[in-house]
């Protein structure tokens, strides 16, 4: 059986594709990281990742042990809570990104009930900058959400995953029209602002073609043609295309999705919560339409 601490490790370095920025998620040092790896390495006999001095990638033997390691997790944490149970009480206060909580998320929130029944949740799905207000002035316990590379907010709270932004479409097209046919959330939307600032910045003309409210909004103008907008990667829906470099679209920036616990949040299930999302793995793409 591989060791669940190296299985947690394993999933932290997955998922941020950064032995650094797991490190820092998991409160080891690099060095520790990377023994860790080795040691599963070792143990599964294959190599788990690609590295160079700029970058990290799964082999195809590293996403298939992904996969097993989210499932060897949960069956520990359920395993361990039939013959212990949680003792875990208390009422926490839990809010998310509208995108985020389209993903998996659910099905991990399914399993934190399971594994403490006697914390009460209580769900709150908001933008990503309301999210942080309502963590500030104390609404909220815990959020997870995102936010920019830039942001000097970033640096609150646990990284969950490292993303990059993505133009994207219905269909795959080789050229985009100018000015830039552009779906748009509401004006503090953290993806429309990155589309609007992005062209901007390049010097591309666009035009709003759609302002909806809220990620379901936006899917919907995009699934019916009325532009292109601004996902992040490990999100976008299965029926909605990244549109590459070639098209002609400014780069975009970076983004981190992070879980922000308030100072004031009750400890115990603060971090019960934190540590089943964060051994559950990051939701990896939008639940496809029904």
């Amino acid at each position: 059986m591989y060791d669940p601490e190296l299985l947690r490790t394993f999933l932290a370095v997955a998922d941020a594709l950064s032995f650094t920025a797991a490190g820092k998620s998991m409160g080891l040092s690099q060095p520790t990281v990377s023994q860790h790896v080795r040691r599963l390495e070792e143990q599964v006999g294959r190599a788990l990742f690609v590295r160079d001095s700029r970058n990290v990638t799964l082999t195809v033997d590293g996403e298939a042990l992904a996969g097993f390691a989210r499932d060897i997790l949960a069956s520990h944490a359920r395993a361990v809570s039939h013959f212990t149970g949680s003792t875990h009480t208390g009422r926490l206060k839990f809010g998310v990104a509208e995108d985020l909580a389209l993903t998996r998320l659910p099905r991990i929130l399914r399993r934190f009930r399971h594994i403490h029944p006697r914390i009460d949740l209580d769900l709150t799905v908001l933008r990503d900058e309301v999210l942080l207000r309502r963590i500030d002035s104390g609404h909220l316990d815990v959020a997870f959400a995102k936010r920019g590379l830039g942001d000097p907010t970033t640096n609150r709270g646990q990284l969950v995953r490292r993303d990059q932004w993505v133009w994207a479409a219905a269909e795959s097209v080789p050229t985009v029209p100018v000015p830039v046919p552009v779906v748009a959330g509401h004006s503090a939307d953290l993806s429309s602002s990155v589309s609007v600032q992005s062209l901007a910045t390049a010097g591309v003309p666009g035009r709003i073609t759609c302002v909806t409210e809220g990620t379901n909004g936006v899917l919907a103008a995009v699934r019916a043609g009325l532009g292109i907008a601004v996902f992040a990667r490990s999100l976008l829906p299965s029926d909605i295309v990244e549109l590459p470099a070639s098209t002609g679209l400014p780069a975009l920036p970076g983004l981190d999705l992070v879980l922000v616990t308030s100072p004031h949040a009750p400890d115990q299930p603060a971090d019960a919560l934190t540590s089943t999302i964060l051994s559950g793995g990051v939701p990896r793409q939008l639940e496809p339409p029904s």
